[in-house]
This record gives structure tokens, sequence and C-alpha cells, in this order.
């Protein structure tokens, strides 16, 4: 725009000069009546005049033009006010300029300052959301919210992980799409179409681990609540979803514990209480016999105070408040021991009770007391199923690949089922075909499992022929693994 107007002056100065040369030096010469030529010659003159007094005029008007194109480009770019500086000819125009741009920039401030107002709540929104989402990673149960259109607006990866989705892809998805379990995608929905803000449901429900199947099947406690829109209706449906696959499953543990407990107790209970009866109905006609029934009221008296102190022993164990008191246990003096206590019962057998080991040392950091009562149950055992004239042997030999003592009780006794193998360490669980060769609670060895895995972080195991004898050993570690 400068440039063009200082052409367009100069085209105008250019053409009064031309026009007054042709008026002077020309027309004289034009073949024409003076009259005409006087005419023409004061009509070029007087333009020549004009044009140039107005050339200078609409030169230093175009050159303020300029400079308050200028002034308003600086104003734009620098986006703050700007004085407009120009000759008396565009001051109007300058003035209402100046007001435009007034306002202008008051405008822009607003905006500005609106615009900085809606980044920090930008920020503050995203850091609240980041703060929940944190929390929601933080928590073990699955979390999964939904908003009024059945899409994902919020969740967490315990959720992505139980229904089978990716966190980063899920958010503002249908959970057609997204959650592969129907059932939830249905309680979902029921939620939401209630129109109820107050509605809340709990289900237990039975889905696999990963969402899909082939994966373990777990059971939940689904809780559903209906989210306000900010006004009377439904905004979205938040679902969590918490694993009670345990709960249940120790639920089942303490129903099954109570039950096999009062069948045990209630044998020798029954016993009891017959031979007391007989007693006092005066069925002992002499002393012998009465001998022989106080006898077996005490026997089972002591089967019912082992069956107790094995649960109580058992129950803190798995509650993890026993008192575990570890020494530097020599097995072979633990072995020997044993064999001391156990002679007389295998001598009425004619059983051969032993014990090998070498010249070194075998020690292990342990409970003594607990580590008695393990070989002494297993040996105890050994003795009840083997038949008269067999062999109970104990060994003792360290294991320094796992830098363990090792302790075996091998017997020529009747051997183990296969079909029992499994089942060997359950609470209360006997061979059905045993229980008339020998009385037990049922619950010797797993309190040795657990004394040795639990307690001490060792290993059992168990071989065994049927007719040929078993073979149990136990594994203890040199140094307590949790001391390191």
């Amino acid at each position: 725009m400068g440039r063009a107007g200082i052409a367009i002056l100069l085209c105008s100065a250019i053409a009064g000069m031309i026009s007054g040369f042709v008026a002077v030096f020309l027309l004289p010469m034009l073949p024409i009546s003076s009259g005409i030529v006087l005419a023409l010659a004061a009509s070029f003159a007087l333009a020549a005049i004009v044009a140039g007094c107005i050339a200078p005029v609409l030169l230093s008007t175009g050159r303020d033009v300029i400079r308050l194109e200028n002034q308003i480009e600086e104003a734009i770019d620098s986006g703050s006010q700007v004085t407009l500086h120009c000759g008396p000819w565009l001051r109007p125009l300058a003035d209402a300029l100046t007001q435009v741009q007034s306002r202008w920039t008051e405008k822009v401030l607003k905006l500005n300052t609106r615009l900085r107002e809606l980044e920090i709540r930008h920020r503050l929104i995203e850091a609240e959301r980041d703060h929940a989402e944190t929390i929601l990673n933080s928590l073990h149960d699955a979390v999964l919210v939904t908003d009024s259109f059945n899409e994902i607006s919020l969740t967490n990866h315990r959720a992505a992980e139980l229904l089978g989705f990716d966190t980063s892809t899920a958010a503002r998805r249908p959970i057609d799409e997204v959650v592969h379990d129907p059932r939830i995608r249905e309680l979902i929905k029921e939620i939401r179409s209630s129109g109820v803000v107050t509605r809340q449901k709990h289900v237990e429900h039975a889905m696999e681990s990963n969402g899909e199947a082939g994966g373990r099947t777990s059971t939940f406690d689904v809780t559903l609540a209906a989210l306000s829109d900010g006004q009377s209706g439904v905004g979205g449906v938040v679902t969590i979803l918490r694993d009670i696959t345990k709960e249940r499953e120790i639920s089942q543990l303490k129903s099954d514990f109570v039950s096999q407990a009062s069948h045990e107790l209630r044998t020798p209970l029954s016993s009891i209480n017959a031979y007391v009866e007989m007693l006092i109905d005066s069925e002992a006609q002499d002393e012998a016999s009465r001998q022989e029934f106080y006898q077996i009221i005490k026997s089972e008296s002591d089967r019912v105070s082992r069956m107790i102190d094995n649960m109580l022993n058992i129950s803190r164990i798995e509650a993890g408040i026993v008192s575990v008191d570890r020494t530097d246990c020599d097995f072979v003096k633990i072995c020997n021991e044993v064999i001391e206590t156990m002679q007389p019962q295998a001598a009425a057998k004619d059983i051969m009770l032993s014990m090998k080991s070498g010249p070194l040392v075998y020690t292990a950091d342990a409970d003594r007391d607990m580590m008695h009562q393990v070989v002494m149950n297993l040996v105890s055992n050994a003795i009840k199923y083997t038949p008269e004239g067999g062999r109970v042997t104990i060994s003792v030999e360290n294991d320094d690949t796992t830098r363990s003592v090792m302790v075996t009780v091998a017997d020529t006794g009747l051997g183990i089922p296969p079909d029992a193998l499994p089942r060997l360490f359950e609470k209360f669980y006997r061979i059905e075909n045993y229980k008339r060769v020998a009385k037990g609670t049922g619950l010797g060895l797993n309190l040795v499992k657990h004394i040795v895995e639990t307690v001490h972080h060792g290993t059992i195991t168990v071989t065994s022929e049927l007719g040929m004898g078993s073979k149990f050993s136990f594994t203890i570690p040199y140094e307590d693994p949790t001391s390191r």
C-alpha cells in the first residue's frame, strides 16, 4: 500500500509537469485558432499549477499513511496498544483507529486472561484425574466407571487385567467392545437404564480371571452404583469387582474343618462315654475288668488331648502367631533321643529301630522342640504301620546343594496306595483300610508339613510302594532364610 501511494503521487507530479510543457511549448505550434490555443494553454497551465501544488500535499499524506500503516502493524505484532502519530489530515482516522485498537486490546487482554484460567483449570483437572487414576491403580479391587453412553471413562489396571482390555486404548470406547464378560455388561446397562440415581446392586458372579475362556474361575462380589448427571438423571455407573474366592475357600475349609473335627472327636468321646456308663452300671465285675476300662478311657482321653493340641498348633502356625525358638540344632542328638523314647514300642512289635549317619556335624538353625516333634511323629507312624519283625531306619545327612540337613525315616511297612499320596498331608485324612491297623487323629502329618515348610521354609517328600514300605524325607536349611 505504501509503495503504491508514492507511485501515484509521483505520476501525478509528472503529469502536471507534462501538461505545463505542452501548454507552453507544443500548443503554439498546432494549426488551430488562437482562441482555442489560449484556452487549451490556460487549461494545461492550470492543470500544471494544480498538480504542482497538490503533489507535495499528496506526497506528505502518503508518507503519513505509510507511517500509520507501520504503526498499526507494530501494534498488531506486539499485541499491545501503540500511540498513533500522523499529520493533521489523518488525525480523525488515527483517533478512530486508536479507539478501535484500545477496545481490541482490552478484549485481547480479557481473552488471554480467560485462556490462562482455562489452562490452569485444565491442568488442575488433569492433575485430579491422574491422582484419581493413581488411587484406583493402588486398589486390589477392579474399578470400572462408565458414562451415560455406556462408554468407559475411568478404570484401573486390575479391571483391565481381569476383564481383558488395555487401559491405554479403552477410554471412550463402548463396553460392548471392551468388556468381554456378558454378565458384567448386562448389569451395567441395567443400572444405567433404571434412571434411579440412588440405585445400587450387589451380586456374586463367577468368571474367568482374564475375562476370556481358559482362565482360572474366580468368584467376585460385584457392586454397581448409579452416578448422577448433575440434574435428576443417571450420568454413569461405577462398578467394583472384589475377588472373594479366597474368602469362600477359607469359609469352606472352616466348615470342613469343624465337620471333620466334630467327627474325629465324636469317636473317642463316644468310647469314653460308653465305658464310663458301663462302670456306672457295675458291668465290670472284677478289678481286672475295671482296670481295662480305665486304661481304655485313659487312652481315648490322651487321643482327644493330642488331637486338640495338634489343632491348636496348626491354627497358630496358619495364623502366623507361633513362637519359634531357633537354636543350632544337632539332628543326630534329636534322632537318638527319639529312638530312645520309641524303643519300647518298637521292641513290643519286634521292630528293629536304628539310625545311620556319618562322622560330620549335622546342624541347622531351627526350633529344637519342633524338630523333635517332627521326627517323633514320623517314627511313630512308621512303627504303627510296620508289621512285626520289620525295620525302621533313620538316616541323617547334609545336602550341600541346597545347604540343608536332610532327615529320612524309612520303614518296611504296609506302604501307601498311589491314590492316597496326594492327600496324605491333608487335615484329618487317614487311609480308610488302615484305620483298623492303628489309631490316630489324622493331624500329625499335616502338623509336620506346617512345621517343616511354613515355619522353617524346608521341604518334605514321601515315596512309597504298596506292600514294600515308605520313605519320608524332610530338609531344614542350615540358616534361616528370613534372617538374611
